[in-house]
This record gives structure tokens, C-alpha cells and sequence, in this order.
């Protein structure tokens, strides 16, 4: 599912509980509705309050994490590209086609990951074209003295880094909020917001007010999904880093 169809969910979920609220005020006898009444539910609505912000910390700590995780294990691979392409060019001539092979690669992997149209979706595999003929390609190299062979030895040990950081990608491309997190926390809100609108006048301005924070919360939510999913989505990581080192190979 969407982070866009989760968010919507979970604003009907909280803004339908601020409309039961006062829906509820208006079948409730008055007694319900004492100052003790009142006390008493601010009181449970407050510890309430206190564990959602808790657990909506650590969804985005968590999210924020991971997204950075892995921009910088893309900005590293860009890095191992064009240094990889550097130690190549200085092997010599004979490196032709394993720079070849490299740039083929990574215009593979942005493909693979940035597709141009949007009806494609991120897709991130192991078994990627190029991934393993760029190794079998370095191996081949036939260094003439040490010089090549200490440059050979470098750029399969970087092709070597460049496959773990693409495996770590793909290790982490599944989602790192577990669901039950989400649901009761959609569950503890959409019971703060009942609350709320159990005690609230009825009035266009208290509606506007809990349809505003309902929103927000939504968003917070959304925005929380968005940096769970950063290949794709309206909170992206940019393909920047391997466009530039792909525009700087072969030169």
C-alpha cells in the first residue's frame, strides 16, 4: 500500500474519532460530563498523548536512519566508480573494455533504480547485468609488471566494495516500520482525538481546529512512510552522485 493511501487512512481514522467525540457529547448525560469527569480523561488522554509522541519518535528516528543509510551508500558508490575508473585508466590501454564495462554498469544501475518513466517501478536484484562481467573483466587483466599488478589487485578489491554496497541496497530496501507501530499508534490518536472532540463546543472553528490537526497528523505519518521507501516516492534520494560520476567516466 501507498504511503499516500496509509496517510489517508489513518486522517480518517483520526479525524472520524474527533467526530464521534462529539457525537458522543451529545448522547452522554450530563453527569459524564463533569469537571471530576473531565479531570479524569485529561489525565488518562495525557499519558496517552505522552506514549504516541514517544512511539511516533522512534518511527521517525527510525525512517531518518535508514533514509540516511543509504544515500550515503550511494554517494559511496559513486565514489568507488570514478575511482575505479581512475585506477583503470592508469593500468593502461589494455582497460579499455573494463571502463566500457563500467559505464555500461552503473547506466544499468541508475536504470535499475532511477527509472525514467514513472509508470516503472524500483527494482534492486543481485543478479544485475554487468555486475559480475565488470569482476571477470578486472580478473582478466594481464598485468606486465608490478605496477599493473598492485593497480589490478586495487581496482578488484574496489569492484569488490562496489558489489557490497549493492548487496547492502538490496538488504534494505524492505520497509523498517513494522506495521503493529503504526496501527496503534493510529489507535491511541484516534482515541486522544474522541477525547478531544468529546469536550470540545460544537462550533465551525472547533472543526476546522481537529480537521487541521487530524491533517497534520496524517502528514507526519506520510512524510514517515516517504523516507521509508527512498528510491521511489515524493521523498527521493537523488541519483545526482552516480549521474555526475557516470558523466566523469572514460575521461
Amino acid at each position: 500500500m501507498s504511503a499516500i493511501a496509509i496517510g489517508s487512512i489513518v486522517f480518517a481514522c483520526v479525524f472520524g474519532g474527533a467526530l464521534l467525540g462529539m457525537l458522543l457529547r451529545g448522547l452522554l448525560p450530563d453527569r459524564h460530563l463533569s469537571a471530576d469527569s473531565k479531570d479524569v480523561v485529561r489525565l488518562g488522554m495525557g499519558l496517552l498523548a505522552t506514549m504516541a509522541a514517544l512511539v511516533l519518535s522512534l518511527l521517525i528516528a527510525s525512517a531518518k536512519g535508514s533514509y540516511d543509510t543509504q544515500r550515503n551508500e550511494v554517494t559511496q558508490m559513486a565514489a568507488n566508480v570514478v575511482l575505479l575508473d581512475r585506477v583503470l585508466a592508469h593500468y593502461g590501454p589494455e582497460s579499455k573494455d573494463s571502463r566500457d564495462l563500467l559505464r555500461r554498469y552503473v547506466s544499468y544501475v541508475l536504470d535499475q533504480m532511477w527509472p525514467t518513466t514513472r509508470s516503472s517501478s524500483t527494482e534492486l536484484n543481485l543478479a544485475g547485468a554487468g555486475a559480475e562481467a565488470l569482476y571477470e573483466g578486472v580478473q582478466a587483466l594481464s598485468p606486465q609488471n608490478d605496477a599493473q599488478r598492485s593497480l589490478r589487485a586495487d581496482a578488484r578489491q574496489i569492484v569488490i566494495d562496489l558489489g557490497r554496497t549493492r548487496s547492502l541496497l538490496v538488504a534494505q530496501t524492505g520497509s523498517t516500520i513494522p506495521l503493529p507501530f503504526l496501527v496503534i499508534l493510529t489507535f491511541w490518536v484516534t482515541v486522544l482525538f474522541a477525547s478531544f472532540g468529546l469536550f470540545a463546543p460544537r462550533n465551525v472553528t472547533v472543526v476546522a481546529t481537529l480537521f487541521v490537526c487530524a491533517l497534520s497528523v496524517a502528514g507526519a505519518i506520510y512524510l514517515i512512510l516517504e523516507l521509508d521507501q527512498p528510491f521511489q516516492g515524493f521523498i527521493h534520494i537523488s541519483s545526482a552522485p552516480l549521474r555526475a560520476a557516470l558523466a566523469h567516466l572514460g575521461q
